[in-house]
């Protein structure tokens, strides 16, 4: 399309790109609410089921959404809202309820319909966090303001003061994490940022922590390659021309297994440490201050969440070390190989250069005992025409006659022997 403006096509991405900054925005927030939130981990084939979930709870409260979307917000009926999105390995999804905050999750999830949808879903529960933001005027709230059985509870206050979050990060028996939000003067979209970087940093946590399992798993095979390695390598520095061979199928298949092992765990780990840079932007954009007597999340985040990346990190670490290192020995192991051949091509290239030699001699001593037998029996043809000559009444010595023809005859045999020797050189060249 061209623009009025400046006369010019304008760039079919421009539209898509400009507003990508403006995606996924915060829902609005205002008085006391009840957020619910699931996030269901899926195969990249199984999204489009969740999307049809959207499709279907949307259809129930009498909206709709466009085809092919990766979030929308639907208003429900009961003073509901409902948000979905769609991310690459899971989907989320957010339910409102306005002034619910002594609901159960089980009962606002049941108004919202959630039931009738979940049953053919494809996928599990990784995440499910019930969040009360609940308005507060006080200067401080009370010591209890967060009921927890649990021992230790995180908080602090975010926003630079303008409210508080609490939380104790264990699951419920009602299979749910639950935060606390106390609003003091947070604005109906700063609120919602709130909930949304709360919800985001105890979903990429959890995303994250799905490389740890990964890691530990693959510690022990990978201290086994080590091990394995480093048997090789010793092997190699010893090794005789008849053990090369075998040694560099040894190298080949721990390459193979070394390289299996990075593609399984490659993704993984590059994307735990995605979300593990997505939790810490959140972390820091909560802008918490401390209460005393309490870890702030921020802290009590890093605290735990530091280790297990660590971890995951170290294996990945470890597992292209390996691949390099396997990679370098078979390089080295290569270049014996390819040395120790080049040996055997020389030496048998000098016997050959030694054949052509006893070969070349041998050829010059036939072709002097040639010119020796040629020269004899021409010297007694000619002698034999001698004879016939003086036979017939010419005068002559036919023995004389014979003396002087030796050299003659000899330097004819050997000028013919020589030609001949020169086409067939030049033939062997031409051919060549």
């Amino acid at each position: 399309m061209i623009s009025p403006g400046f006369a010019l096509p304008e760039d079919s991405l421009r539209l898509p790109l400009n507003d990508e900054v403006h995606a996924r925005p915060p829902v609005r927030l205002a008085g006391a609410q009840h957020v619910v939130y699931l996030a269901v981990r899926h195969r990249p084939d199984e999204r489009d089921a969740h999307r049809g979930a959207l499709v279907r709870l949307a259809q129930a409260a009498g909206a709709s959404v466009a085809p092919g979307v990766d979030h929308a917000v639907v208003t429900l009926s009961g003073g509901l809202r409902f948000k979905w999105e769609g991310h690459a390995e899971f989907a989320s999804y957010t339910f409102f309820a306005e002034g619910a905050g002594d609901s159960t999750p089980a009962a606002v999830l049941e108004r919202a319909g959630w039931p009738d949808v979940a049953y053919s879903l494809p996928g599990e529960v990784l995440v499910a966090v019930s969040i009360n933001l609940v308005p507060f005027a006080g200067d401080a709230p009370p010591a209890d303001a967060f009921r927890t059985s649990a021992d230790t509870v995180i908080g602090g206050a975010v926003a630079e003061g303008r409210g508080w979050a609490y939380a104790d990060f264990r699951i419920r028996e009602d299979g749910f994490t639950r935060f606390l939000v106390l609003n003091r003067e947070m604005g109906l979209g700063q609120a919602g940022r709130m909930v949304q970087r709360l919800l985001e940093i105890e979903t990429y946590r959890m995303m994250a922590l799905l490389a740890f399992p990964v890691a530990r798993k693959a510690a022990p095979e990978v201290g086994a390659m080590e091990s394995e390695l480093g048997g090789i390598v010793e092997r190699i520095a010893g090794a005789t021309p008849e053990d090369e061979a075998r040694l560099l199928d040894d190298l080949t298949r721990l390459a193979a297994r070394v390289e299996h092992l990075q593609s399984a765990t490659r993704f993984r780990f590059e994307a735990a440490e995605a979300y593990e840079t997505i939790v810490n932007r959140r972390l820091t954009e909560l802008r918490e201050v401390r209460i005393p007597g309490l870890s702030t999340i921020e802290e009590f985040l890093h605290r735990r969440l530091a280790p297990a990346m660590a971890t995951c990190r170290s294996a990945s670490r470890r597992i292209g070390n390996l691949a390099a290192r396997v990679t370098r020995a078979s390089a080295l192991l290569r270049t014996r190989v390819d040395i120790a051949r080049e040996q055997q091509n020389q030496k048998l290239l000098e016997a050959m250069n030694r054949r052509g030699r006893l070969q070349l001699r041998l050829q010059q001593t036939v072709e002097g005992l040639s010119v020796v037998v040629i020269t004899y029996y021409g010297v007694s043809l000619v002698g034999v025409l001698a004879k016939a000559a003086k036979a017939a009444g010419l005068d002559g010595n036919p023995e004389l006659v014979m003396g002087i023809s030796v050299p003659l005859v000899a330097a004819a045999v050997y000028g013919g022997v020589h030609r001949v020797r020169r086409a067939l050189e030049g033939g062997e060249k031409d051919a060549g």
